[in-house]
Formats: C-alpha cells, sequence, structure tokens
C-alpha cells in the first residue's frame, strides 16, 4: 500500500476538508482529490462521504484511518531504527520564520544539537504563515519550531514561553499613540486574512476573532513581507508578539509602523510541535533541547 496515498488519506479525515488538507499538505486540491479516489479505487471501498460542509469518513474510512496512523507511525519508527544502526541520522526541522532562532536554534540550542549528535544531518524548512505546522502534519518535517493555537489532533507540544500580543499599526494611525488597546477598538478596521483551506484555529487567532465566528473582513495575506506591505499602504491592521514584535515573524519592525498591546488577546505561544506517536530519538532530543523543563501538552484549541 502507497504510504504517501495513506498520508493524504489522513489529512484530509483529521481537516474534514478537501482544501485544508491540500493546504497542510502543501499542495493543490485537484491531485489530492484525484489521489484519494486513486486510494478508493485500489482498495474498492468509497472512504469519505463528501458534502458542500466538508467530507467525514464512512465506516470503512473510519477502518482505514486506524490502520493507516499505524502504519505511517511504523514506518516513521522503522525509518528512525534503520538510521540509528547505521550510525547515520537525519531530522528536518521546520520554522515559522525565524522562530528556531527565537527559541535559542541559532546560537545555543544548535550548538547543543552538533554536541550531542554530531555526524547527524540536520535540514531547516521555513515556511509561511498559512501552515503553523510547517509541514508536520504532511510528514514533511520530524519537528516544527512554531506558534499556537492550531488545531492539535494527533500532535503533542513543549511551550519555550509564552507572548502577549499587540497590534501593529501604521505610525499615523489615530489609535498609535495609545498605552493600550482592546480588540473592540479595531471592530471597524480591514484585517488580514489567510486563503481558504488555512488551518481555521490558527487563522482565527491571528484574524482576531474566536474559533467558529465569522473572520474579519480583509486582504489575503501568506507572507509578513505581505503584512507590512498592507499595513503600511492600506492601513490594514495585523498581529503580532511583543517584546520581538514583526521580528518574531522573521522580520524587523519596518520604517512607519508601531505596535500597541492588546490588553484582551489571547498570549503567543512559542512551542516545539512533533507526532505523538513518533519514537525518533534524535527528535525527542531536539525536544528536550528546545524546553528543557517544559511539561509535555496538547497544543491549546
Amino acid at each position: 500500500m502507497d504510504l504517501r496515498l495513506l498520508r493524504y488519506f489522513v489529512a484530509v479525515v483529521e481537516e474534514r476538508h478537501f482544501g485544508r488538507a491540500a493546504t497542510r499538505l502543501h499542495m493543490t486540491q485537484p491531485p489530492l482529490t484525484r489521489a484519494i479516489k486513486r486510494l478508493e479505487a485500489d482498495l474498492g471501498a468509497a472512504l469519505l462521504h463528501r458534502s458542500a460542509a466538508g467530507v467525514t469518513p464512512t465506516a470503512a474510512g473510519t477502518a482505514l484511518y486506524d490502520e493507516a496512523r499505524a502504519l505511517l507511525a511504523q514506518a516513521d519508527h522503522a525509518r528512525a531504527r534503520v538510521a540509528a544502526a547505521a550510525g547515520v541520522g537525519s531530522i528536518t526541522i521546520g520554522t515559522l520564520g525565524d522562530s528556531v532562532e527565537r527559541a535559542g536554534a541559532g546560537t545555543s540550542l544548535a550548538a547543543a544539537f552538533r554536541r550531542r549528535h554530531p555526524g547527524v544531518n540536520v535540514r531547516v524548512l521555513e515556511a509561511d504563515l498559512t501552515d503553523p505546522t510547517i509541514g508536520l502534519r504532511a510528514g514533511l518535517v520530524d519537528v516544527a519550531v512554531t506558534r499556537a493555537p492550531f488545531e492539535d489532533t494527533g500532535i503533542s507540544t513543549r511551550v519555550i514561553r509564552s507572548e502577549p500580543v499587540g497590534v501593529v499599526l501604521r505610525a499615523d494611525d489615530p489609535l498609535a499613540g495609545r498605552d493600550l488597546l482592546r480588540l473592540a477598538d479595531l471592530d471597524d478596521r480591514t484585517w488580514f486574512r489567510f486563503p481558504d483551506g488555512t488551518d481555521p484555529v490558527w487563522h482565527a487567532y491571528w484574524n482576531g476573532t474566536k474559533s467558529g465566528e465569522p473572520l474579519r473582513e480583509g486582504p489575503e495575506v501568506r507572507t509578513v513581507h505581505e503584512c507590512i506591505r498592507g499595513v503600511l499602504w492600506h492601513g490594514t491592521v495585523g498581529l503580532a508578539p511583543l517584546g520581538h514584535e514583526l521580528a518574531s515573524m522573521g522580520h524587523e519592525p519596518a520604517d512607519g509602523l508601531t505596535v500597541v498591546p492588546l490588553a484582551d488577546m489571547p498570549p503567543s505561544r512559542l512551542i516545539v510541535a512533533w507526532h505523538a506517536d513518533d519514537a525518533n530519538p534524535l527528535l525527542h532530543s531536539f525536544v528536550e533541547l528546545a524546553a528543557p523543563g517544559s511539561r509535555r501538552q496538547r497544543a491549546p484549541r
């Protein structure tokens, strides 16, 4: 059985939506749809109920989901054991902007990992703002240094630190001189949105809404560069962790921008995340180094 197709199927079941699953897998929707149809043809059974509201697994799909998760975990474990037996290992780390550097990987974390695992091949994959798991769900990375909240089914996390959040405004904005703002002060403003299919929990958080509520209207963005341009040229408002401001998402604050603290915005958690059933010893070593003393937990919903 093709493990790649099983990964696709698991993503669709967990996201309950082809568009969100395609975003998570870093692919477009048509080839994902074709892959699922090919899997259904190979197995001779309908695996998904499709409707305007999304998709749900059939009885056969539910059975396959459980088996697929077990097979994928076994394959990952086998890969790790073979690498260990061969004396050569590798790990792929996903980062959101410069989040790994913010976690200390630019200096102490990277040095500590190299000392503990000399000869291990380390690959770093950076993603834009549309996938908070940085390809973790798609199997593209072993571990991710990113920010919560996002849909956390099957994912374990450790919090590196929590940071208060502020609103990014143009320096000449009438609200820019305030010491403190609330989300209600921005109800009449234009906000950024991510593309359709973006993780809904993540999307709602950075849109200043609660999960399940209608999103605020505004231009679609994928990168911090696009956010900065929107604020400077159109007065669009966005959010950023305080202390590091836009730098925590990969950029220093641009001239003409300011960040005002938000009193009623939940903090942004910088976290390390990995598949809950992944036994790769290299990733668990990385987790311990990235978040020493932090308790294992699920990402907040």
